[in-house]
């Protein structure tokens, strides 16, 4: 299992990236914040970091 982000949510603040411990969060061309399931060690760092709060387990 990995987190998801909603892009349609993300305000591109960088929060989730900073907090992941394995570097499994980076930017997409738009600037939204993307997560590489197969690093995810669903730690969910990241989900806690969220501002926007638009962070899920998938």
């Amino acid at each position: 299992m990995a987190h998801v982000i909603n892009g349609d949510c993300c305000i591109s603040c960088g929060a989730c990236e900073g907090e992941c411990p394995v570097s499994a969060i980076s930017a997409n061309d738009d600037g939204i914040r993307v997560i590489d399931a197969d690093a995810c060690i669903d730690c969910g760092s990241c989900a806690a970091a969220c501002p926007s709060e638009c962070i899920d387990a998938e």
